[in-house]
């Protein structure tokens, strides 16, 4: 993945992760994290990692941010709104941060191989994704066929409870 790229992306996803945190609307916050997990699928593609990539866009920008849509609609909106910012929760959460950030520049300033080039990955013909489908459905079929029957009552329960009553 040339820098210009893997730069972009991982910008992307430190935007909008931190646009999660940041909106007030609960609906742009999820949409946020939406992008944050797109960015990070670009990440793991950049890496080889195609697998990891595609299921990252499936499983949590699809199925996951779904899930999350119906509870936020669940919630009073309105209540949501006319919360006020805890200055000091801001300040002490914004304070926290940046020891963090600090701490984080330097333990890689020290790092001795952090500016060092890394030798290129060899090149292997293995097909992850027919490994781990086999893997799945071969060794693990049984627990796999539980988590789709819970995902699917989970679902339908989320339909149920969002359902309003005509009066």
């Amino acid at each position: 993945m040339p820098a210009l790229l893997f730069w972009t992306f991982a910008a992307m996803t430190l935007v909008f992760g931190a646009a999660v945190v940041l909106n007030r609307n609960p609906i742009a916050s999820a949409l946020s994290l939406v992008l944050s997990f797109l960015g990070l699928a670009a990440l793991f593609m950049g890496l080889d990692a195609f697998f990891i990539g595609i299921i990252q866009v499936l499983v949590y920008a699809g199925a996951v941010m779904v899930l999350f849509l119906f509870i936020i609609m669940l919630f009073d909106l309105r209540a949501e709104e006319r919360r006020r910012i805890n200055r000091v929760a801001v300040v002490g959460g914004s304070a926290v941060s940046l020891a963090l950030f600090v701490q984080i520049c330097l333990v890689v300033a020290e790092l001795r191989g952090s500016h060092d080039q890394f030798p290129a990955l060899p090149a292997t013909r293995t097909d992850d994704v027919r490994d781990i489908g086999l893997l799945l459905f071969n060794n693990f079929n049984l627990p796999f066929q539980i988590i789709g029957v819970l995902v699917l009552v989970a679902t339908i329960g989320v339909i149920v409870l969002s359902k309003r009553e005509l009066r």
